[in-house]
This record gives structure tokens, sequence and C-alpha cells, in this order.
């Protein structure tokens, strides 16, 4: 496949260039499974009801599966989620804001009154009230 027109052979394979990355992964795998391994290794071990129950949506996991729960909960953290998103837009727009000028500026002026604008609204309403 790889074959030369004068020789007919095969080039040989520089797996040398291949190192970096070989070693890359092997550090990436070292990071990830070694802090794994020594806690399990070293950690205490005393488990009990209370640990081994699941925890799941603010609400206690022993009462009756029918019951009605707070939607609140849910609200708030997807409130929370939209928030975080939006303000990630200020990162790369704070680093870039030289070579975008005024009109990026202003624009993002724009987005972040929409957003404030929102914010008071849920704040009005009680949405991020928690009795």
């Amino acid at each position: 496949m790889f074959l030369s027109a004068t020789s007919g052979k095969r080039p040989p394979m520089n797996l040398e260039s291949y190192l970096p990355v070989l070693l890359f992964i092997l550090v990436g795998i070292g990071v990830g499974v070694a802090p794994q391994v020594l806690g399990y290794i070293l950690g205490p071990n005393r488990p009990d009801s209370q640990k081994n129950s699941p925890y799941e949506c603010g609400f206690e996991a022993f009462e009756d599966a029918r019951m009605k729960f707070d939607v609140r909960y849910y609200l708030v953290a997807i409130l929370f989620i939209l928030f975080d998103l939006e303000i990630a837009f200020l990162f790369p727009w704070a680093i870039a804001l030289k070579q975008i000028g005024p009109v990026g500026f202003w624009a993002m002026m724009i987005f972040l009154a929409i957003l404030v604008v929102g914010f008071i609204y849920e704040w009005k309403k009680g949405a991020l009230d928690w009795e």
C-alpha cells in the first residue's frame, strides 16, 4: 500500500512521533485511576443504612412513591443552570472585547439587559423563594 516507486519496499514506520501521545494517555489514565485506587485502599469503609440509602431530588427516599413533592426544587435547579450557562458567554466576550469593538460591547449589554429583566421577573414572581 505504501510502496516506494523506486525501491518497491515499504518506508520504515516512525513510531517515535507517537511516544508523546502514548505518554499523554498513560499519564491521563494514571491521574484518573490512581486517586480512586488510593482512596479505596486508604479510606475508611464503615457503611451503614444512611450511607447506603439512595438520595434523590431533595426529599426523603423512604416515603411513599406516590407522594406529592415540591416542583420548586426542579425550578430552582433549572434556573441555576440557565443563568450559569448564560454567564458562560461572558468569558469569550471578555477575551475578544478589543477585537469586536463597540458593536460587540453593545450587543452584550443588550444581552445582559435581557438577562437581568428575566431575573427580575423571576424574582418578582417568587420563583426563587424557598419556603
